[in-house]
């Protein structure tokens, strides 16, 4: 690769996009965003180039984050096959449409994978990584490799299960916390009262599983008997939710969801939560104490 060749292109200049190549670029990694209107793209560090069409020289990886319809994403995988021949990893960041059927339609699946980021992306340090069917070792290996050196901590998924693992993980929470409001048991402040003093910090300090091992296996066992069958396990979407959407209340995009942001200033609001974000995972990564290996078998 000579020094003008750029180790990661970016396809879609969104907040995701230019996150990305914000955590790529500052790891010293030649990137670029890919934009269909560049002249228009701001916000954007110095040292990010903004293209407006494929650079000539396949790019080591493309990170695909343009708007979740399928035919747009086949569309511009299309392209980068035609131009570069199977030279670049195309890496979708996807969270819910099929991995696998935009792998089906590749040319070149084995250098295809998905690589799911979180807002914001230059700061939260996971990254899902999953292999398809026809992904090559190589290419999980290095895009892995690739992460790290951004200064991420990828998981790696052996196949591409909808919503992979933090979204399927997430929304699982938020089904029973949703039907909790809906029922009128509690409200929204209640349940972000509860995550940001008790289940959150739990978490980021011992985990999900592992906190189990520390609270008792026999304990856990037990109630999973008595709680799991009466939990709201309906496969229908919220209602609370659904009604919401309707109404046009989508959050700090509208002014009001579950809370009302008209008087706040919502971009200060927003730089502060991430710089304590930021803060947080540096005080974590400090001080959090080594691990237990993983017990063989069930």
């Amino acid at each position: 690769m000579s020094d003008s060749t750029i180790a990661v292109l970016v396809a879609g200049s969104g907040v995701m996009g230019k996150g990305i190549a914000l955590s790529f670029a500052r790891a010293g990694l030649k990137t670029a965003i890919l934009s269909r209107n560049p002249n228009v793209v701001s916000g954007v560090e110095p040292g990010i180039d903004i293209l407006g069409v494929l650079p000539s020289e396949a790019p080591e990886l493309i990170v695909e984050t343009i708007p979740e319809v399928m035919g747009l994403k086949l569309e511009l995988n299309a392209q980068i096959e035609e131009v570069y021949q199977g030279d670049s990893i195309i890496a979708s960041n996807t969270s819910s449409l099929s991995l696998q059927k935009l792998a089906n339609a590749l040319r070149f699946p084995a250098k295809f994978c998905g690589m799911h980021y979180f807002h914001p992306a230059d700061v939260t340090p996971i990254v899902e990584v999953a292999a398809v069917a026809q992904s090559d070792d190589a290419t999980i290996q290095k895009t892995l490799t690739m992460l790290r050196q951004a200064g991420k901590q990828p998981i790696a998924l052996s196949e591409p299960v909808d919503g992979l693992l933090i979204n399927r993980l997430q929304q699982a929470i938020y089904h029973e916390a949703y039907s909790l409001i809906d029922r009128g048991i509690c409200s929204a402040e209640d349940i972000d009262l509860a995550a940001k003093q008790l289940l959150g910090p739990r978490m980021s300090v011992t985990g999900m599983i592992e906190q189990k091992d520390l609270s008792g296996l026999d304990t856990h066992a037990l109630a999973q008997r008595e709680l799991i069958p009466i939990l709201h396990l309906s496969r229908e979407p919220s209602p609370v939710v659904q009604r919401k959407y309707a109404a046009g209340h989508f959050g700090t995009k509208t002014g009001t969801g579950f809370y009302d942001w008209r008087e706040m200033d919502v971009p200060a609001y927003r730089q502060k939560t991430d710089a304590l974000l930021t803060k947080m995972l540096q005080l974590l990564d400090d001080n959090r104490p080594p691990a237990p290996p993983a017990a063989d078998g069930d």
